[in-house]
């Protein structure tokens, strides 16, 4: 991995930069598959809370990141930019805790499959939205149908399975998560079309730094400490989130969103709630309707066919 996400008229020279870009997606949503599944875990184990759950992950995640980069020295370059870099880092940080959090929210109040199906669901709309809005991107031909079919999927999942299954509250929860979805994914993007854009391990401690920050309060408030004959099935709960869904994951989410348009990360994203739904059927007895199924195939198959039409763009 290069030290800098170089800027897109750059990548566009490369050979399959956005090959790359998808792979690195493609780890990052089958990891991100297994935090539901993590947090409703967490929710049996103990008495955390949404914001105690983010939180931890949060602060865990940026531990293990400045590990990793204890002995890399901080270039000067770096350090007389970050006045300038702050709105953007700062905005990232506040959006991932409203993501997460939000989303931990959801799983509790409408369970793993839904809470996920509808937060990554509907983040490829908002983000093409704010693609097209903000950063002038052209949707095009394969991210237009891909759109499609992430409606068409939502569509099934709410319409099919009634409120008897995905409650009010949650899916209002799973929305408020998609927007701050959409606004880490637009804003890392935004990062990758500058030439001095921020390498993705570094956007990342931040955004973990300031998230976590934003977090304190509110974890505080909620109870951030499990019970004493909880402790040790959470925190080995919260380990696996911080280390494998957070300080993995994200640095590869980062990198892959700096190679491809919007759209195209948000949408190979839903390759989470895809997994998130075979995990909470198979391991946590969540029920698997027919609306459930179909809305995942449609949402799979918006996944294959948003990636053929990237892959062969570049």
């Amino acid at each position: 991995m290069s030290t800098t996400v170089q800027s897109a008229p750059a990548r566009a020279q490369e050979p399959g930069p956005a090959r790359r870009g998808l792979a690195y997606l493609a780890v990052t949503g089958l990891a991100w598959g297994t935090t539901g599944a993590a947090a409703e875990l967490v929710y049996r184990a103990g008495d955390l809370g949404p914001a105690a759950v983010s939180f931890w992950r949060n602060l865990g995640g940026l531990a293990l990141l400045l590990a990793f980069t204890a002995f890399r020295p901080v270039p000067a370059r770096a350090r007389r930019r970050l006045r300038d870099r702050a709105p953007l880092l700062v905005g990232v940080g506040l959006a991932m805790a409203v993501f997460q959090t939000a989303y931990f929210a959801a799983v509790d109040a409408t369970g793993v499959a839904v809470a996920t199906l509808l937060t990554l669901g509907s983040g490829p709309v908002l983000t093409a939205l704010g693609g097209r809005l903000l950063l002038g991107e052209r949707l095009g031909r394969g991210g237009a149908l891909a759109v499609a079919g992430a409606l068409t999927g939502l569509g099934v999942l709410v319409v099919g399975n009634g409120t008897g299954i995905v409650a009010p509250a949650g899916a209002a929860l799973s929305l408020l998560s998609a927007a701050g979805y959409a606004a880490v994914t637009l804003l890392g993007r935004s990062t990758g079309r500058r030439g001095d854009g921020e390498h993705p391990v570094t956007l990342t401690m931040w955004s973990f730094g300031i998230g976590a920050a934003a977090l304190l309060v509110p974890a505080l408030l909620e109870g951030p400490l499990p019970g004493a004959d909880e402790a040790l099935p959470v925190f080995a709960v919260l380990a696996y989130l911080a280390a494998f869904t957070t300080a993995l994951a994200y640095p590869l989410y980062f990198a892959g969103a700096a190679r491809v348009r919007a759209t195209t990360a948000a949408v190979m994203m839903l390759l989470e709630p895809v997994t998130a739904a075979l995990l909470a059927v198979a391991f946590l007895g969540e029920p698997l309707t027919v609306a459930t199924a179909a809305g995942s195939l449609v949402l799979l198959g918006s996944i294959a066919a948003l990636a053929a039409a990237e892959s062969r763009a570049t």
